[in-house]
């Protein structure tokens, strides 16, 4: 079966299939006439070429390279780690995971191989797996502050919320003013119910971006989600406004200024936002149920049944007993 068990077929699937057709027409062209570069250039400088482009973010190229470096030397585990990155780059979770177990055939892979391993896990939502090969990477290389924040974010995810402290702790100890690691830290401290001390991580996050040009909306957003959660929806406002200002397409707050407007009966406010949040994550049942109960206070019926009967469409298409 190779180091990295395949996903099951209909979990690769849902991955493979986000991709639409004319990008795979594009890449088949391109690797087509990649076949011409073998000739031309040394592995090496393939290697590098692909190495390259994917630090500059450039995909397709980067992919173009690695396949042509296959062809001339299908047994390159540097290829086909280089490779695995790239896809996992393009969202391509299990054809990531099918290059990185070729190349383990040819090599043995590094603790930055395993992270990759894992963050495709992450995108397969297999946080099992995941979790195992980010805590295998860190036994490698202890000193990754990236790996100990997804390590946490797994655990997180997990409901393993102590052990998901312990991880964002060690990433802060690396990495000490990491905002994330932060604000996932006053998460997980929810999670345990220790809402002071969650909501002090926050307000610590959102201190050290006070000289910041660009800031991070993550500290502000879960913030203003935790004073709603506890029925302090004047400074949940407060706060939302301020992570809308930061990332105004951040779906999260709309979502959650639809629900604080709400509840203070200010359903023009609440229809404005909740408006915005189904624009933005149109497969929310949720926010089309939301929204469908604001038009009804304010008396627009035909909206609220169109979305009220789209809320539990989507919800009847979501539910997992009806796979």
């Amino acid at each position: 079966m190779g180091l990295f068990p395949r996903p099951s077929v209909v979990v690769a699937w849902a991955a493979i299939s986000s991709l639409s057709v004319e990008p795979r027409l594009q890449l088949t062209t391109q690797h087509y006439h990649s076949v011409q570069l073998i000739n031309e250039k040394k592995s090496s400088e393939l290697l590098q070429r692909a190495a390259t482009a994917l630090q500059a973010n450039k995909l397709v190229e980067a992919e173009t390279n690695a396949r042509a470096l296959l062809i001339k030397e299908p047994t390159s585990a540097e290829a086909h780690f280089l490779l695995g990155a790239i896809l996992f780059r393009q969202g391509r979770a299990a054809e990531s995971l099918a290059e990185y177990t070729e190349g383990a055939r040819h090599r043995d892979p590094e603790a930055r191989d395993l992270k990759i391993v894992a963050l495709d896990y992450v995108l397969l939502n297999n946080y099992l797996d995941a979790d195992k090969w980010l805590s295998k990477a860190l036994a490698w290389n202890p000193n990754d502050a990236e790996a100990w924040y997804y390590l946490g974010r797994t655990k997180y995810c997990e409901n393993r919320f102590e052990e998901a402290i312990a991880a964002f702790e060690r990433c802060l100890q690396l990495d000490n003013k990491n905002i994330k690691a932060k604000a996932n830290l006053g998460l997980s401290l929810a999670g345990l119910g220790k809402f002071a001390e969650a909501e002090a991580a926050y307000r610590e996050a959102i201190a050290w971006q006070a000289d910041l040009t660009v800031k991070v909306a993550e500290p502000y957003i879960d913030l203003g989600a935790l004073f709603l959660d506890q029925g302090q929806t004047d400074e949940a406002i407060v706060v939302l406004k301020q992570a809308q200002a930061i990332a105004p397409e951040e779906p999260r707050v709309p979502e959650l200024l639809g629900k604080a407007w709400s509840r203070q009966n200010k359903f023009e406010e609440a229809r404005t936002q909740l408006e915005k949040a189904v624009k933005l994550t149109p497969g929310s049942a949720a926010d089309h149920y939301l929204l469908g109960q604001v038009y009804l206070k304010l008396g627009m019926r035909e909206k609220a049944k169109s979305e009220l009967d789209l809320a539990a469409k989507l919800s009847t298409s979501h539910d997992p007993r009806k796979n």
